[in-house]
């Protein structure tokens, strides 16, 4: 069991954030020992080809797999700089990783054990292009592993942001903090990880705790302090039903109402929300609204409320529509 000193003051400021850094890091992890993350073997299997071609994975070369090492091995915290906020964006994340004090890097690379790889021998003799190198492996993984999935990524992330702002302030810091993780609990002045890897040094009052939700991290937890700004970073609710195949519209449907419409009809099977349908489909929350409000004006869409969600369903013209064009 770790405790972090966590005080009122500290939790008064907490906030979310969302990282394309801690989704990469998490990934590379899962990758690396893809068995102890069984759901994400779908994402695993589809993208390992494309990174090995690339050199990613090569046990030799590539310095991002040797500073991720498979769980719980330790991470260095320049690898995940504190993200700004709800608009993750890769190209300033990594300007700030580039922007690491070479003394910052070289005293994180000490605590890695074993002796270094070439690789890593050379971000420790020269921080500077090092960081550069390793930034242009990020680059390259995200464009292969992960943009193609991001909006569905993004969607569950952004679910679970909104999830969790309603539950704070129907229930409070405590109802927030004890409903993040099996692992975690806030008693006290201290917020507790049942974890042996999950080390963090107590949070201040001047700057609070991040909490960064991710779909890669399950599922465990992850607490790092990086600088003054310690992060928390946690799987997010619907990691479950992140990999299921979307349901596939009829090409000739897909002909006259446009693809993304087709898709989300498919999707329909069940009534769903906006956020799901996102998930589903891969489109962004504002395309799936966009997309169901001429849906519902041509009759082939109903919603309704259930509780405080609003739902969506096909009418009979759709389904006569779909099963037409099967």
């Amino acid at each position: 069991m770790v405790a972090i000193g966590l005080s009122a003051g500290g939790v008064a400021r907490v906030r979310f954030a969302l990282s394309c850094l801690w989704e990469v890091m998490a990934g590379v992890r899962v990758l690396r020992d893809p068995g102890r993350h069984a759901i994400h073997l779908p994402w695993a299997n589809r993208v390992r080809p494309r990174l090995a071609e690339a050199g990613l994975l090569d046990r030799d070369a590539g310095l991002l797999r040797h500073l991720v090492p498979p769980a719980p091995g330790y991470l260095a915290d320049f690898l995940t700089p504190p993200p700004a906020g709800l608009a993750p964006d890769l190209d300033q994340e990594l300007a700030v990783l580039c922007a690491t004090p070479p003394g910052t890097v070289r005293a994180q690379l000490d605590l890695y054990p074993g002796s270094r790889p070439a690789a890593v021998a050379g971000l420790y003799a020269d921080p500077e292009a090092g960081l550069r190198r390793l930034a242009g492996e990020i680059d390259t993984y995200w464009r292969l592993a992960v943009a193609r999935d991001w909006p569905r990524i993004r969607a569950v992330l952004d679910a679970e942001v909104f999830h969790r702002a309603r539950r704070l302030a129907e229930d409070g810091a405590a109802g927030l903090l004890n409903d993040l993780h099996e692992r975690v609990r806030w008693e006290g002045d201290a917020l507790l990880i049942s974890q042996r890897h999950c080390d963090a040094p107590d949070v201040p009052d001047g700057s609070g705790l991040v909490l960064v939700p991710s779909v890669f991290v399950w599922p465990s937890v992850l607490s790092i302090a990086a600088g003054d700004v310690p992060q928390l970073a946690y799987p997010a609710r619907g990691v479950g039903g992140l990999w299921e195949c979307p349901a596939e519209a009829p090409d000739a449907l897909g002909a006259v109402l446009g693809r993304g419409r087709a898709r989300l009809l498919a999707a329909l099977d069940a009534p769903r929300s906006t956020t799901e349908l996102a998930r589903r489909t891969g489109l962004s929350p504002a395309g799936v609204s966009q997309h169901l409000t001429a849906l519902r004006a041509a009759g082939l869409v109903v919603t309704h409320r259930q509780g405080r969600s609003l739902l969506s369903s096909r009418t009979a013209v759709a389904e006569a529509l779909l099963g037409a064009s099967a």
